[in-house]
């Protein structure tokens, strides 16, 4: 029996920043897989809609199932939380309403043919499920560490030869190449995980990926040290970067090391813009967030970078420093640990507005190839007074 899949979003919280009301949670990457991807394997289906704040109705990301507010769910089905990464297949789903469980926190339901969902089933029968809980967007990075080993090994198979000038340290068969262009001069290292290149990568000599490492479609990568990192499709990057989440269509194509990291949709970098991942104490990272303390208990952790922000040249980004949507960074070297939405110089005095931003969507998006319609207008209109409310 065929089951229906929904997602539904925690509520807004600090500890989703930059990302909460931006886009639907999972939408973010755990691994080398969306959230929501992971959920859709799990189950063996397609979602049928995610539930999400409701200015999020209409979100126009190409692939991304509709985005509705909470309504009552017809059974068969699972309602999986975007606060969890699933890993593998669904266990034996029991004839009557079970909570799905990790650790003994509730992450979904599922409920049988003939039964409704309308809510939290807090006293359902406990179905233990494998995967990541994700606190909060700081913990996809650990994710990388716990999944994405496990996704490139999914993702090998049949592979292009690669050019006779590249190096492989480590075994051969843990590259894949999937149409993707290699220049010579590049350096594959295996030791410790694959490396898969997407159907229409670029990678430019002087190059060295080092495994686990993904790298999704039609991105380019132009020079330097990668490792241990989720990068996906059509952006533009340089190492050195480690351990370091890209949702897509972002762009470090300069000099400047960015590590343990999440980079959201439409980011610049500019040249030289630089994240310390590690404290001087080598004590566990706290965020600050528009007033509220988050203790992540993470050694090592960048930036969390939300989607359309922008850095000037020269950017030196703190340990566990948070940049708001739409930000742009030009005043001064340093940036502030918390850099609020849409920030006009990053100081937070002053604000973009909402026809400054459009505006520079329109001249951003078209240089992916991507359109910006009347849908991509109102929604990201709707975000910004959402988050400017």
């Amino acid at each position: 029996m065929s089951l229906a899949l929904y997602l539904i979003d925690p509520d807004p919280a600090p500890s989703w920043a930059p990302f909460a009301g931006v886009r639907p949670l999972c939408e973010l990457r755990a691994g080398a897989h969306l959230v929501r991807e992971r959920w859709e394997t799990f189950v063996g289906a397609e979602a049928s809609a995610i539930f999400a704040l409701p200015h999020l109705a209409g979100f126009p990301e190409p692939g991304v199932p509709p985005v509705e507010t909470r309504r009552p769910v017809p059974g068969p089905a699972v309602i999986g939380s975007s606060t969890f990464a699933p890993r593998g297949l669904a266990p034996h789903l029991p004839d009557v309403p079970a909570r799905l469980t990790h650790g003994g926190i509730t992450v979904g339901w599922a409920v049988p043919g003939g039964a409704t969902w309308t809510g939290p089933l807090s006293q359902a029968q406990a179905v233990e499920v494998q995967g990541v809980l994700l606190r909060g967007v700081y913990d996809l990075i650990p994710a990388l560490e716990h999944l994405l080993r496990e996704d490139l090994l999914g993702l090998l198979g049949e592979s292009d030869a690669l050019p006779r000038a590249t190096t492989v340290i480590g075994d051969p068969a843990w590259v894949a190449v999937h149409e993707a262009a290699v220049e010579p001069g590049v350096v594959f290292d295996t030791t410790a995980g694959p490396v898969v290149l997407e159907s229409g990568v670029e990678v430019k000599a002087s190059a060295r990926l080092e495994g686990p490492l993904w790298v999704g479609a039609n991105t380019r990568v132009v020079g330097g040290p990668i490792r241990g990192s989720a990068i996906g499709p059509w952006c533009v990057v340089r190492g050195e970067l480690a351990a370091t989440v890209f949702l897509g269509y972002a762009n470090k194509s300069h000099d400047g090391f960015v590590g343990h990291s999440v980079l959201g949709r439409w980011v610049n970098l500019g040249a030289g813009t630089i994240t310390s991942n590690l404290k001087n104490t080598y004590g566990p990272v706290r965020l600050g967030v528009a007033g509220a303390k988050l203790e992540t208990g993470h050694m090592f952790l960048g930036s969390l970078i939300g989607d359309h922000a922008k850095t000037a040249i020269g950017t030196l980004l703190g340990t566990g420093t948070v940049v708001g949507a739409g930000a742009s960074l030009f005043e001064g070297v340093r940036a502030p640990k918390y850099v609020p939405p849409f920030s006009w110089g990053g100081t937070g005095s002053e604000r973009m507005t909402r026809e400054g931003f459009l505006a520079i969507v329109e001249r951003v998006l078209p240089r992916r190839n991507v359109a910006v319609d009347d849908a991509t207008r109102a929604d990201l209109g709707r975000m910004y007074d959402w988050l400017t409310r």
